[in-house]
């Protein structure tokens, strides 16, 4: 049978996709040529807040002072496990050298970028996890300047506990700023930072929109849209958790799509009933942008047989893919297009959201096509060098003298050519282009 919808979303990750694009340019505008007064002008504007923009020890001590013993444990152990992960990955990018062709050496050196930026949300909730994915992974990297930047809260400031968070994963600055302003003051070096050559992190749609007009300019991580989320589940899942964590992930906003694709009708049934009934029992907030994410956006599709049910999710390209079915590595060897994958009832999105050690900075909106998510690779540079013996270049000068004049580049060729006559007089080469 062909894909049968038993809900279809009334509107898409784009449906709401305001054009910010100019608004953000002007303030971007405003912020380079006006700089620190532009920036703090803008956030009494959007920030409503009138504290000290950089924090000094002594308030970064404070806000941590504030912060319970268990929450500051937890903290620790997601830190813990990203780091751990963080550390892995970066294991596996080496310097490395080969001998292309005789007495010609080619290798790669890997290097981390000098200051990355990293942009902490804490608008509608507190997104202490974002401090932890995205300033240890830089930390772990090596760049030498960690800037943290995070909305502060009218006569408050910055939530303490992203505050601990970014202070113990490493950020050797804390920016009370938010919105466009933010990145634009990492992005351009204001308050006294060194210029980010990377911004990373998630945040609203005029945040994406900044990182996306500055990208090439500085390296960004991804530009992101509205979070969204699939599940394979066939008949051997719990319909209860199924229904759980579409929800879990349905309260992140109104325009937060979620999934559900299956091969077994009355799970499907089970769980569209149940939803409901979940979002019903969050709290006010919570419920609001569940509610709304699950009318307009969400989606139940009934498949014919695991196959289709995987081609359908490689489709859509999920930021969160979790797989609730039998035989989960063959799963693991077909799937191709996700974020960020979790096999199995035992693991969850939350989990790698919070605590788990893998990074919640992903791919949305399809990008799961040609991108992974942040990573310590994305704060590192992966560059080339060469070295030859005078007789080692010979031959590669004689293609590149040709290839060269073939193109019309006679510039390049004679380059090759005064070395050839220099290393090799006496001896004649045929280094046109024709036969």
């Amino acid at each position: 049978m062909a894909r049968e919808y038993l809900k279809k979303a009334t509107k898409t990750a784009r449906s709401d996709a305001a054009d910010v694009s100019a608004t953000v340019q002007g303030i971007l505008d405003d912020i380079e040529q006006g700089g620190d007064a532009k920036a703090l002008e803008y956030a009494a504007k959007f920030d409503k807040y009138d504290g000290p923009i950089l924090m000094s020890e002594a308030e970064i001590e404070a806000a941590c002072a504030q912060v319970p013993e268990k929450l500051k444990a937890d903290i620790e152990f997601s830190h813990a496990n990203v780091k751990r992960f963080a550390e892995l990955q970066k294991s596996t990018m080496t310097d490395v050298e080969t001998e292309v062709v005789p007495g010609l050496i080619a290798g790669q050196k890997v290097m981390p970028v000098e200051a990355a930026g990293c942009y902490v949300p804490g608008g509608r909730y507190s997104h202490i996890a974002s401090a932890i994915m995205t300033v240890t992974t830089a930390k772990v990297a090596g760049c030498k300047h960690i800037t943290a930047c995070s909305p502060p809260r009218p006569g408050v400031g910055i939530a303490p506990a992203i505050v601990y968070a970014a202070k113990i994963c490493g950020a050797d600055a804390i920016l009370a700023m938010g919105g466009v302003q933010g990145v634009a003051s990492m992005a351009f070096g204001l308050h006294g930072l060194p210029k980010a050559n990377i911004l990373v992190g998630p945040g609203n749609q005029f945040v994406a929109e900044a990182k996306r007009i500055l990208y090439g300019r500085v390296g960004i991580d991804m530009i992101a849209g509205p979070t969204d989320s699939l599940i394979l589940a066939d008949k051997t899942a719990d319909p209860e958790i199924v229904a759980a964590d579409l929800v879990g992930q349905a309260e992140h906003g109104y325009n937060s799509p979620v999934w559900l694709v299956t091969d077994d009708r009355a799970l499907a049934e089970t769980v569209m009933a149940r939803v409901p009934e979940l979002i019903a029992e969050l709290p006010e907030v919570n419920r609001d942008n569940a509610t709304a994410a699950w009318r307009d956006y969400a989606e139940v599709i009934l498949c014919d047989g695991r196959e289709e049910m995987a081609a359908t999710s490689d489709e859509y390209a999920p930021e969160h893919l979790t797989v609730q079915a039998e035989d989960l590595d063959w799963w693991l060897d077909r799937l191709t297009c996700y974020g960020s994958l979790f096999l199995g009832e035992e693991t969850t999105v939350a989990f790698g959201d919070k605590a788990s050690g893998t990074n919640h900075v992903l791919p949305t909106s399809r990008a799961a096509t040609y991108t992974g998510g942040l990573s310590v690779h994305k704060y590192m540079k992966v560059v080339t060098w060469q070295r030859a013996t005078r007789e080692g270049a010979k031959d590669v000068a004689i293609a590149t003298a040709r290839i060269s004049r073939l193109e019309g580049m006679e510039g390049h060729a004679r380059t090759a050519d005064i070395r050839l006559a220099k290393y090799f007089p006496g001896e004649n080469f045929d280094l046109s282009a024709e036969e």
